[in-house]
């Protein structure tokens, strides 16, 4: 173990917005299930707190979010945006089932951020105009559709998300690049042969 090489996979501004967003995704679940639920809302009891507990952190996800990209590494956000727009023919291959050769994110890793992004602004475009309807300001029909709807959405890629981050043997050792930020050389070859980076020196273990 000691003489293995490890290779640099996500900056430290990359991790702080992954486990930012995650954060917040899951308070917003519990203070959203506490709202709509009638049992939770029971067993609360202060539905008005919990409502604007749900407001307060939905408002600081997005601030925080915009803070940590100003201040962050703009340079390594931009690299990952780029290698996430980037779908080519390995990657068709993947959603084929065929054999692909994957860079540094796969088909699915792909897919899957492109979901979350979209995921995150309906999220907050329903839940702005549900905030604005509690005011009058302005009312839309079915917005309450569309917030639960999404919710229901999300479940079902989380589930997927936390099945292949943390129990799946062929891929549970990509977390460590997102709490530490290194990944094993052997496992990044494996995995992600086309993956520029590993031409590069590696990282040292964190």
């Amino acid at each position: 173990m000691a003489d293995r090489q490890y290779i640099l996979r996500f900056s430290r501004t990359e991790r702080a917005l992954h486990w930012i967003h995650a954060a917040a995704f899951f308070l917003l679940l519990a203070s959203g299930l506490a709202l709509y639920l009638p049992t939770l809302v029971a067993a609360v009891g202060r539905r008005p707190l919990v409502r604007a507990v749900h407001v307060d952190v939905a408002i600081a996800w997005v601030a925080a979010l915009i803070a940590v990209t100003l201040v962050g590494d703009r340079r390594s956000l931009r690299r990952t945006v780029a290698d996430l727009d980037l779908f080519d023919e390995e990657d068709r291959k993947m959603l084929r089932c065929r054999r692909f050769r994957a860079g540094r994110f796969n088909a699915g890793q792909k897919i899957n951020a492109a979901i979350t992004a979209a995921l995150a602004l309906l999220f907050a475009f329903s839940g702005s105009l549900l905030w604005l309807g509690e005011r009058d300001t302005l009312r839309f029909a079915n917005t309450v559709l569309l917030h639960d709807g999404l919710t229901y959405f999300s479940l079902v890629i989380l589930v997927g998300h936390l099945y292949l981050a943390v129990l799946h043997p062929a891929t549970r050792h990509s977390l460590r690049g997102m709490t530490i930020g290194t990944v094993r050389e052997d496992w990044a070859r494996e995995h992600h042969p086309r993956w520029p980076a590993l031409d590069r020196e590696p990282a040292e273990p964190s």
